[in-house]
């Protein structure tokens, strides 16, 4: 049976932006079959095989490349050969050019690796509503330029994507997601994200729209581009429908466009036949979507970014845990080590227990084979206290309130505080520390909230730094002084003034016992002199209520009788 012939030409795509709604051809901008065989058909030379690694020792490197092109932060430090622009087709219009080094520099948005991961995970999530059950995050080995090693694996059973929505899914700037429920708003956290994680990533998708059942391929490969010297941001796709009992390729323009698509992705993708790259939509299922990203980063040494090693059922950041290793062990130092809001830092399972406010009902992220319990620290709180604050947000918008619990943490380190921020059920900002460093106001105090009502910044790890925000923050630190002052002494601590004021009505207490007459009788409650007062009385019930000038008071009274 001959291939199905459609009349739009997508195979290769030049990766533009794009903010709105527009239909497929103003996303994914068509390129000229001349122009799309001139590009894909250099002469690529194949690079030199180079020595097996271990899976801690530094990879090795193809003979053409350098630790700084594998290190994130220097792989933009590439030298850019002379380019040639293409002469236009009659009637075609000129566009802005990306280039590659773009990819990079737009990916150093996400300083911390796990931001990166985390944005993937907000994509699964998202297809909650679409049918989605689980995120799977692994490692599984690969084998490129004849060298073994580690890549991510992503896959879940959301709707999937068809060819057009893939094709929005590679471009920038490009967000379907409009609702107040969905994470993801910007249309560049896919690219930024695994473009952080690794030089490469290959996309399978597939998905039933308008009753065509479709799969597709799509290949983003920096290391492709730099190799081959582009000057612009191609990626190659391929589509099958399969409708029918096989997979028939849907044709855009010409069989030949589509075969050098093909070619290119067999090239430089890690399946280098057509029959082991049809293969990876086995574990797909009707529906959904696997992501790999490999040609992972390096870190300065040379060594993985990523740990999979240290822990068969966790991803670890190497260069956090070792700084854990190295650490001068203390008691204090190893309680604080051994406590979730330090363990996120390097700990992928522990980040992504914490990562939804709100326990699924039926959906589950599964790391490196083993369900993520999900924990909400709130639970886990001593005396909680909820307090509502409603924001002034600018006129016109609706109004909202914003429910903050609040309360000590259990059996942890005093120097473990601040509120965990959430955004659309998503955390953004960990233990965010609002009182001032050296103050013993706060200790062990922790809060969560989820503040829809500020934007998250591109990355999602911290917040626009809006008027909005600067109140909140403002708000926050005032919670924390009104709870110590009226909870502190149920941990122990001294309520603020609590010692000025029991030194003050002691002196007062002295003084009148000093003016009783001669050869009177001195009350009892003077007969023991030198007594120390305690640092802490701790009354019974519940004395929340009550002012502390009046806890002093009664504390001083009691202890006197």
């Amino acid at each position: 049976m001959p291939p199905k012939v459609e009349k739009e030409h997508l195979n290769v795509v030049d990766i533009a932006s794009s903010d709105d709604d527009g239909d497929a051809q103003t996303v994914a901008r068509k390129k000229a079959s001349s122009l799309g065989e001139r590009q894909l058909r250099r002469n690529i030379s194949s690079p030199e095989i180079p020595q097996s690694s271990g899976p801690i020792t530094p990879p090795a490197l193809p003979s053409d490349e350098t630790l700084d092109s594998r290190s994130f932060w220097k792989a933009g430090n590439y030298v850019i050969g002379p380019t040639s622009k293409p002469a236009l087709l009659e009637g075609a219009l000129e566009h802005a050019r990306v280039h590659p080094k773009f990819l990079h520099s737009n990916a150093t948005s996400h300083k911390w690796a796990f931001g990166a991961i985390a944005e993937l995970m907000d994509n699964a999530v998202d297809e909650i509503q679409h049918g989605a059950t689980f995120i799977k995050v692994d490692k599984i080995d690969i084998k490129m330029d004849n060298s073994p090693g580690p890549a991510l694996l992503f896959l879940d059973d959301g709707g999937g994507m068809d060819p057009v929505l893939l094709r929005k899914c590679m471009s920038l700037g490009y967000s379907s997601k409009k609702s107040n429920t969905t994470i993801g708003q910007y249309g560049n956290g896919f690219k930024t994200s695994t473009m952080r994680l690794g030089a490469d990533v290959i996309v399978f998708s597939r998905s039933t729209r308008a009753g065509k059942a479709t799969q597709s391929v799509g290949l983003l490969s920096y290391t492709f581009l730099r190799r081959t010297g582009q000057d612009d941001v191609i990626v190659p796709m391929i589509d099958f429908d399969i409708s029918g009992h096989w997979a028939e390729p849907i044709i855009y323009s010409t069989h030949d466009d589509w075969s050098s698509n093909l070619k290119t992705i067999l090239e430089w993708s890690p399946f280098s036949l057509k029959e082991d790259l049809l293969l990876q939509f086995d574990d797909i299922g009707p529906h959904g979507t696997k992501i790999i990203i490999y040609n992972l980063w390096l870190n300065d040494e040379g060594i993985y970014e990523l740990a999979f090693d240290d822990d068969d059922e966790d991803i670890r950041l190497r260069d956090e845990a070792l700084r854990e290793a190295t650490t001068k062990v203390l008691k204090k130092t190893v309680e604080l080590q051994s406590h979730i809001s330090y363990r996120l830092r390097y700990s992928l399972r522990a980040y992504a227990s914490m990562l939804y406010l709100r326990k699924f009902n039926n959906f589950q992220i599964i790391l490196r084979g083993k369900p993520v319990q999900q924990f909400n620290i709130a639970d886990e709180l001593q005396y909680p206290k909820v307090v509502t604050y409603k924001p002034q947000v600018a006129a016109g918008s609706k109004e909202c309130s914003v429910e903050t619990t609040i309360g000590f943490i259990k059996e942890t380190p005093t120097n473990v505080s601040g509120f965990n921020v959430y955004h659309k059920n998503r955390l953004i900002r960990p233990f965010w520390k609002v009182k001032s460093d050296g103050s013993v106001i706060g200790n062990g105090v922790v809060g969560v909230l989820e503040a829809d009502f500020i934007e998250p910044a591109h990355d999602k790890q911290d917040f626009e730094r809006s008027s909005l925000f600067v109140r909140l923050e403002n708000r926050l630190k005032q919670m924390v002084h009104e709870y110590w002052k009226g909870h502190c002494y149920l941990m122990g601590y001294q309520p603020p003034g609590f010692a000025a004021k029991q030194k003050k009505l002691l002196a007062n207490q002295h003084n009148n016992s000093s003016n009783l007459p001669a050869g009177g009788k001195q009350d009892s409650r003077d007969e023991q002199p030198g007594l120390d007062v305690p640092d802490v009385v701790m009354p019974e019930g519940d004395l929340a209520s009550i002012s502390v000038d009046q806890l002093c008071e009664e504390n001083i009274q009691l202890f006197m009788r």
